[in-house]
C-alpha cells in the first residue's frame, strides 16, 4: 500500500480534522475484538423485514428497477409517507413539494443542518442524545447549545427550554428527539404542547427527530408537527420500524420552501435513494401499519425485564417511554468514569455496552444498554454484569 507523500497530511479540511468519529461506533469497534462478547452496544433490531415487504424488494429487482429515480424520492413513495403521516400525525402534506426521501435519518439531519445553519446561528440540543447530531451542526460553523436534562428525568422542562431562551439570545433552531436515543425518554402530548409554544413565540425552527415513533410503549405519541406544522421539519424512516436499518430509507416532511432548499443539498450528497429501498417502503407503509405491533410487544417485555434487573444492581434509570435502549447510572461506589467502567465490563464481564459520555452532557457516569437483543442474550448479559459488580464489591 503506497505510503502518504510527503505534506499531504496537511490537505484535510481542519474542521473535519478537529472532530472526532463516532463514539459510538468508535467504542464499538474498540470492544468488537473480545472473545465471547454480548454485544448490546448498537441500535440494531434483532428481529428480520417482514416477509411481504422483503417480497415488494425482490419483485422490484425483478421488473428491473434498477434506474436513477427522482431525486426527491419515488412520488409514489411521497404519497404513502404522506398517508401514513396524515393519519398518525393529523398533518396534511403535499407530497410533491412538502416530502423528502432521504438515505436514512443521518442523512436527513445532516442535510437539514447543512442547508438551514449558517456560521454563528444557535441550535439548542437537549441532552444526552444520539452523537450525530453535535458534528452536524459544529461543521456548519452553527454553535451547538447542549441543554443538559438529567436532573430533570431527562426531559426537556419548559422552564429549562425558556431560561436557555433568555440566556443565548436569538436561537435559530432545536433538534429535538423523541422517543430519544439513548435514554428511551418520549414527551407527553400536554408537555409537547408547553415546549411547542415557547418554540413557537420565540420563532425557533424544529426539528423533530422521530425516528422511534413506532416504538412507544406507555403513551400515544404526539408530535410538534401535529401543532406547528409552519416550523416543523419531522424527521422518521422505517429503520426502527421494520427493523430496515440496513436499507437505509427515511425522510424529511416539512414546509415547502425549508424543504426545497434541502433538497438541493441532498441531491449533491446522495443523488437519490436505492429504487429497491424505495420499493420495499411502499408496501412497508401501505401494508405493513401492524408490523411494529409485535416488535413493540416483545422490546416493552425485554425493557422491563433489563430495567428490573439492572436496578436490583443498584443502577438508577429513568425508565424508558420507547425505543429499545436502557441508559442507567453507574452505582455510585465504582466511580464515575463511564468509558473505562464499560471497558472493564467488555473485558472481564464479556458484556459490551455504550458509555454514556458519548451522548453529550449529562451523560458523564451512565451507561447505555441496547436491549434489541435475545432473551437469552439479555438474560446471560444481566447474569455477568452481576458477577462483574460482586467481584468490585
Amino acid at each position: 500500500m503506497p505510503e502518504l507523500a510527503k505534506g499531504m497530511e496537511n490537505h484535510v479540511n481542519n474542521d473535519v480534522k478537529a472532530i472526532r468519529p463516532s463514539a459510538i461506533r468508535d467504542f464499538d469497534m474498540k470492544i468488537s475484538s473480545i472473545p465471547g462478547l454480548v454485544k448490546l452496544t448498537l441500535g440494531e433490531p434483532d428481529f428480520n423485514v417482514p416477509e411481504h415487504v422483503k417480497e415488494a424488494a425482490v419483485q422490484g429487482i425483478r421488473d428491473n428497477d434498477s434506474h436513477y429515480g427522482p431525486a426527491a424520492g419515488k412520488l409514489e413513495l411521497r404519497k404513502a409517507v404522506a398517508k401514513y403521516l396524515a393519519d398518525t400525525r393529523n398533518v396534511d402534506y403535499n407530497p410533491e413539494d412538502e416530502i423528502l426521501i432521504t438515505n436514512g435519518g443521518t442523512e436527513a439531519l445532516t442535510a437539514i443542518t447543512f442547508s438551514l445553519l449558517n456560521p454563528g446561528d444557535k441550535v439548542l440540543v437537549p441532552t444526552p442524545v444520539f452523537s450525530l447530531y453535535f458534528p452536524i451542526i459544529t461543521l456548519t460553523g452553527a454553535e451547538c447549545i447542549q441543554v443538559d436534562t438529567s436532573d430533570d428525568g431527562f426531559v426537556l422542562t419548559p422552564e429549562k427550554l425558556q431560561s436557555e431562551i433568555d440566556k443565548h439570545g436569538d436561537v435559530k433552531m432545536i433538534l429535538l428527539n423523541y422517543p430519544c436515543n439513548p435514554t428511551g425518554r418520549a414527551y407527553p402530548e400536554d408537555l409537547l404542547r408547553r415546549l411547542g409554544k415557547i418554540l413557537h413565540d420565540n420563532n425557533i425552527l424544529i426539528v423533530a427527530d422521530e425516528m422511534y415513533s413506532e416504538l412507544t410503549y406507555d403513551q400515544e405519541h404526539f408530535s410538534l408537527a401535529t401543532i406547528y406544522p409552519e416550523q416543523t421539519l419531522l424527521v422518521s424512516g422505517l429503520s426502527k420500524s421494520h427493523a430496515m436499518t440496513g436499507w437505509r430509507l427515511g425522510y424529511i416532511a416539512g414546509p415547502a420552501p425549508l424543504i426545497g432548499e434541502i433538497y438541493k443539498m441532498h441531491g449533491f450528497m446522495v443523488t437519490c435513494v436505492n429504487d429497491i429501498a424505495q420499493d420495499a417502503a411502499v408496501e412497508a407503509l401501505n401494508n405493513g401499519r401492524e408490523d411494529p405491533v409485535a416488535f413493540r410487544k416483545e422490546y416493552q417485555k425485554r425493557r422491563d425485564f433489563v430495567v428490573d434487573r439492572m436496578e436490583k444492581m443498584g443502577f438508577d434509570i429513568a425508565t424508558p417511554d420507547g425505543a429499545f435502549y436502557v441508559f442507567a447510572k453507574i452505582p455510585a461506589q465504582f466511580g464515575k468514569d463511564d468509558f473505562n467502567f464499560a471497558l472493564d465490563l467488555a473485558k472481564k464481564a464479556k458484556v459490551g455496552v455504550i458509555p454514556g459520555s458519548a451522548f453529550g452532557a449529562g451523560g458523564e457516569g451512565y451507561i447505555r444498554i441496547s436491549y434489541a437483543a435475545s432473551d437469552e442474550k439479555l438474560q446471560k448479559a444481566m447474569d455477568q454484569i452481576k458477577q462483574y459488580l460482586d467481584t468490585l464489591d
